[in-house]
C-alpha cells in the first residue's frame, strides 16, 4: 500500500461539532484525512484509504458504533 499524502494543501471540511469538539475531513489522491478541528496548525492526521472510509461510513449508517 502506498504511503498516504501529507494533506498539506487541501481544503478541510468540518463535519462534526459537539460542545466545541470538532472533527474535520479532507480528501486527497484517494485518501481521506481526519483531524481534530482545534489543531489546525500541524496537528496529527489520521489517514484512511477511500475503501476504509467507505466501510466506516457504512458502519455508522448501519448503527455498528451506536452505544447500547
Amino acid at each position: 500500500m502506498a504511503d498516504p499524502p501529507l494533506f498539506g494543501d487541501v481544503v478541510w471540511h468540518q463535519v462534526v461539532c459537539n460542545g466545541g469538539n470538532c472533527v474535520q475531513v479532507a480528501f486527497e489522491k484517494g485518501w481521506v484525512g481526519v483531524r481534530d478541528g482545534k489543531q489546525r496548525d500541524g496537528g496529527p492526521v489520521l489517514a484512511f484509504t477511500a475503501e476504509e472510509w467507505s466501510a466506516f461510513v457504512q458502519g455508522v449508517k448501519d448503527g455498528v458504533f451506536d452505544l447500547p
